[in-house]
């Protein structure tokens, strides 16, 4: 064969001359340092912010910086801090614009009107991004605007991130808002409400409490908000959804009811109650069936509060002030739960110090029965009040008068925390739940024990992973039980998909699902069928 024809084609080779490299590469202007000013004056090398501010406060606002960082960049950056020049305020910073931008955004802060903003503003310090913190503060705490479930006394709440509310279990007063007394056995949606949106939920003995994006409450049940948890009922029963006219001028953001008495937040950041029926406890005197809310008197007049929790004849609130959060309370000092190093009455709001001691800043209350919790914002966690059953986690039932850290959560960073009667549960930032105290009903969520025995009826004195939980693989966003000493307890788990799961007591219909003949109670999450996303 022919290999001219068939073998591959040949190279030509061609003689390169050599050349000195600087002749082919062109030669390199001399470097020159480029400075990078946070302000400037447009000259060319420069990085001048101050050319185009409204950019800068775009990436600020779209980024959802915290309060503190946009502080920090004031701080530590002159263009940060000089007038921005833009509307509506010619006089305000990029960051003090930005936090202002970040506040329109709230649900509760759109329909102010200019006047009531700038009250607010006054009211937190004189700053939007104080403002700006304070509804954050209070979005965080308590599930504003997201989907929530409340575990009441009997019967039970859920609430839908677009706003639609499901009630089941016991409805004696008709506190299910369906306009009947019968028991619900599975989730049924309140058709009454329909177009209107609700933010937040309350349930206590025999009575409901919803309230609206637009501020308005929403009350059925016992007509009453001051009346003993058990016994007699109201003047007469409300069985639907029925607005409060004595608070139609309050915009209320959450609403807290005890034994005795209710408690509600204002938008602005005060608090008002009902009931209390005795002035040497919160500072005012009315009686049971008292229909008027009463501001709440003393300290937190001037401070903004972002979250209030109702126990056992006694109140707590979480305060934001310009130095940090902190938080107050007032009442009944039984078993030391006021957190004051004693176990006295306290008519008037009263700081609790220990906080400071503790260098804790707290970001959640919790207000059980007889004892109260707190999460920090590095996620500590601390108890006190009365230590039945192991509810603080301390491994003992010792009574605490003053907040300590639960040791037995020092591995974990906790968001979340919820307490019942003699019971406490933590969700930490991974979705995992932690819970101690009394183990009636099931209600812990310990059903099995490393032996495969059944243990869900112990009393559990240190913290312990509920593992049932853990099973179902899903992120736990939060968890609320019952608050009561006349009711059986059980408990919700919210999952961050808005898939819901119930345990504890169900002889009411409360867990929204059938049990078994001769079952009382279920001691395994099961899912209860509404889907709250």
């Amino acid at each position: 064969m022919d290999a001219t024809t068939s073998g591959p084609p040949s190279i030509q080779y061609h003689n390169i001359v050599d050349q000195q490299i600087a002749s082919i590469v062109s030669p390199l202007p001399p470097f020159i340092r480029q400075q990078r000013h946070c302000f400037g004056d447009s000259s060319p090398g420069e990085f001048p912010l101050a050319a185009s501010p409204s950019i800068v406060l775009h990436v600020l606002t779209s980024c959802n910086l915290d309060p503190q960082d946009l502080a920090k960049l004031e701080a530590t950056c002159f263009f940060f801090r000089q007038p921005a020049h833009f509307e509506p305020d010619t006089e305000l910073s990029i960051s003090e614009l930005a936090a202002l931008d970040m506040c329109q955004k709230r649900a509760i802060f759109k329909p102010m009107t200019v006047e009531e903003k700038e009250n607010l503003k006054q009211r937190c310090g004189g700053s939007w991004k104080l403002v700006l913190r304070f509804l954050l503060a209070g979005e965080a705490c308590c599930r504003r605007e997201k989907s929530q479930a409340i575990a009441g006394p009997g019967h039970s709440i859920a609430v839908t991130s677009s706003g639609a509310v499901y009630s089941f279990g016991s409805n004696s007063s008709g506190q299910l808002g369906h306009g009947t007394l019968e028991e619900e056995w599975q989730p049924r949606r309140i058709r009454s409400l329909q177009g209107i949106q609700i933010i937040q939920a309350a349930a206590g003995a025999g009575k409901t409490m919803l309230i609206s994006d637009s501020g308005r409450v929403y009350a059925f049940g016992k007509d009453s908000f001051g009346e003993a948890e058990y016994g007699a009922q109201g003047s007469k029963l409300v069985t639907t959804p029925t607005p409060v006219e004595s608070l139609k001028n309050i915009f209320v953001v959450q609403a807290a009811i005890g034994n005795f008495f209710t408690a509600v937040l204002s938008r602005e950041g005060r608090v008002y109650t009902f009931s209390w029926g005795n002035d040497t406890k919160l500072g005012h005197q009315t009686d049971p069936n008292d229909q008027e809310p009463h501001p709440l008197l003393g300290p937190l007049e001037n401070i903004p509060v972002v979250q209030i929790a109702a126990g056992y004849c006694y109140l707590l609130a979480l305060a934001c002030q310009p130095s940090g959060m902190s938080v107050y309370s007032v009442g009944c000092g039984l078993g030391g739960k006021l957190g004051h190093g004693s176990r006295t009455d306290e008519k008037l709001p009263r700081l609790i110090e220990q906080f400071q001691l503790l260098n804790l800043q707290p970001a959640v209350v919790a207000a059980g029965a007889w004892h109260a919790a707190v999460v920090g914002k590095d996620g500590r966690v601390c108890t006190w009040g009365w230590g039945r059953y192991g509810c603080l986690g301390h491994g003992n039932e010792d009574c605490e008068s003053a907040p300590k850290v639960v040791e037995g959560l020092n591995k974990i960073k906790a968001v979340h925390v919820a307490t019942g009667d003699y019971t406490t549960f933590v969700v930490s930032e991974d979705g995992d739940v932690y819970s101690f105290g009394c183990g009636e009903s099931s209600s812990l969520g310990h059903h099995a024990g490393a032996d495969g025995q059944e243990n869900r009826h112990t009393n559990v004195l240190s913290p312990e992973l509920v593992t049932s939980l853990k099973e179902v693989k899903e992120r736990v966003v939060q968890i609320s039980l019952t608050n009561s000493i006349y009711w059986n307890a059980h408990t919700f788990a919210l999952m961050e998909s808005g898939k819901l799961y119930a345990f504890g007591a169900g002889d009411k219909g409360q867990l929204g699902m059938e049990l078994l003949d001769q079952q009382s109670e279920r001691g395994k999450p099961e899912r209860v069928d509404v889907d709250l996303s």
